[in-house]
């Protein structure tokens, strides 16, 4: 009698159980990336929002010509 779970792997076995690991890589890195970006988001908010609450009106942050 064979038990049909202690049965040798073979190649396109070994492919299919990659796919939801190679999936689970691309959904960490794209959370990874989207709170990074988050991250600076709220940190630009922060300091614009500290700016206008000390009582400043020109708050606008002046990017350099390229």
């Amino acid at each position: 009698m064979d038990d049909p779970t202690n049965h040798p792997r073979n190649d396109s076995d070994r492919g299919e159980s990659r796919r939801p690991a190679i999936a689970g890589l691309v959904i960490a890195a794209v959370l990874l990336v989207a709170g990074l970006w988050l991250a600076h988001e709220l940190t630009a908010a922060s300091k614009m929002q500290d700016c206008l609450m000390s009582g400043r009106t020109n708050c606008n942050v002046i990017e350099p010509a390229q």
